[in-house]
């Protein structure tokens, strides 16, 4: 009987013994948690909303190419006799450039420029020897591929405009033919697509890359602002944070409109200059650092009320390239308390 006593006293020490203990551990993460919550502090970003113009656009890789380009050759064995012509020379359809001594006399095809002249007055040349190469450098195209997903919103006679890389030289054109077969690459059909170039710089040569932009949205005038300072909430409604009267931050809903992944247009909600803030991160501290290295590193949720919300990139994720915006600047950032309205 004493030995079974004894045992449940101990039974019962051991009990009380862990329960002391998760009570003492309950009380320290619940400190912990709390001195966490204290030192968590919100930085925000100044934006200014401004007027100005806002595009975006497809944008493909290309090289551009000749139209026209011929090399004349003797049609039998001969001697040069005359060469109207010499490299480098402009010269104009049915323009002679060559005659030889069996009476055969070559002419241009079209207006272009010599760009090589392989024989001189005198040389004896056989069936098929070149003679003189012929090239239009005023009328290129540029060949660009497009690819399923993108090709919807590809059409011929479509305005784009191509831009010579190398030397940021622009000409607008239009699409000028779509092959509708496509090539494909792995798991994704390709479309090749061309848009024809009246070249007016001498500067602009064959093969040089150039890049073709087709603009799908455009607003001309607009109240635009940086995508980094619009939120959406979880009906994806667009909001800033604003200052209200007494300082204090407050969630205003905006309309949007164009975007090009960079500055997005705001139809309602705000005027030109007007300041919205936006959270940019949230300050380290000595409890979250222990917590971090306790919980394996977890990032923790920020307190309810702070602003915050789904930080989107506006409407244009489906856009290669945004080609037009100005205005929108972002300033420092000010700190804050983890709810909306402490001014500091």
């Amino acid at each position: 009987m004493k030995d079974r006593a004894k045992s449940k006293r101990r039974i019962l020490r051991r009990v009380i013994t862990a329960i002391i203990f998760a009570l003492l551990l309950t009380g320290a993460g619940f400190f912990g948690y709390n001195s966490m919550k204290a030192e968590y502090t919100v930085t925000y970003d100044t934006y200014t909303a401004t007027r100005g113009s806002i595009s975006n656009a497809l944008s493909f890789s290309g090289n551009l190419s000749l139209i026209d380009s011929a090399t004349y050759s003797a049609s039998s064995s001969s001697i040069v006799r005359t060469l109207y012509v010499t490299a480098g020379e402009t010269v104009r359809e049915s323009q002679k450039l060559v005659r030889l001594t069996n009476g055969e006399t070559i002419t241009a095809g079209f207006d272009g420029r010599v760009n090589r002249l392989k024989v001189a007055e005198g040389d004896e040349v056989t069936a098929g020897t070149e003679l003189v190469q012929i090239a239009d450098f005023s009328h290129m195209t540029v060949s660009f591929r497009v690819d399923e997903y993108d090709i919807s919103n590809v059409s011929v006679g479509q305005a784009c405009t191509v831009t010579v890389t190398a030397l940021e030289k622009q000409f607008d054109t239009t699409v000028a033919t779509i092959d509708c077969i496509s090539a494909s690459s792995g798991n994704v059909a390709y479309y090749t697509a061309t848009a024809n170039v009246d070249v007016d710089d001498e500067r602009v040569l064959p093969g040089m890359q150039a890049t073709v932009s087709i603009t799908q949205e455009e607003a001309q005038d607009a109240v635009i602002l940086k995508v980094d300072a619009v939120s959406f909430d979880e009906t994806n409604k667009a909001y800033v944070w604003m200052k209200d009267e007494a300082g204090e931050l407050q969630q205003v809903y905006v309309a949007t409109g164009v975007s090009n992944g960079n500055y997005i247009e705001i139809t309602e909600g705000l005027s030109d200059h007007d300041t919205v803030y936006a959270q940019t991160k949230v300050k380290d501290s000595g409890s979250t650092n222990l917590l971090s290295s306790l919980f394996g590193g977890q990032q923790f949720n920020q307190p309810q009320g702070a602003p915050g919300g789904n930080r989107q990139g506006g409407n244009g994720g489906g856009y290669r390239n945004g080609t037009s915006f100005s205005g929108g600047s972002g300033g420092g950032g000010f700190g804050g308390s983890s709810a909306p309205g402490g001014s500091r």
